[in-house]
C-alpha cells in the first residue's frame, strides 16, 4: 500500500511569529504545532519565498504527531 502525501503549509508574519498552519490540533497554537513539528521533523522542513514554508510528510506521521500532541486523546 503506497503512503499518502501531506503537505502541511505555514505561513508567518514578518516578525517570524507563525500566523497560520495546515493539519493543526485544536487543542495547540498555530506556533506551537510549529514548533512541534520542528521538534519531530525538522528535516521534512522546506521555507518558501514570502514568508511561507512546508513540512512534507506522509499522512501516517502526521496522524501520529497529532495524536501524541493532542491531550487525551481517544
Amino acid at each position: 500500500m503506497e503512503s499518502q502525501n501531506v503537505l502541511i503549509h505555514v505561513r508567518f508574519a514578518p516578525n517570524g511569529a507563525v500566523v497560520e498552519i495546515s493539519e493543526r490540533p485544536a487543542a495547540l497554537s498555530p506556533q506551537e504545532w510549529f514548533n512541534s513539528l520542528c521538534d519531530k521533523a525538522s528535516n521534512a522542513y522546506q521555507p518558501l519565498a514570502g514568508g511561507r514554508g512546508v513540512f512534507r510528510l506522509t499522512r501516517t506521521v502526521v496522524d501520529a504527531f497529532k495524536a501524541e500532541s493532542t491531550p487525551n486523546a481517544a
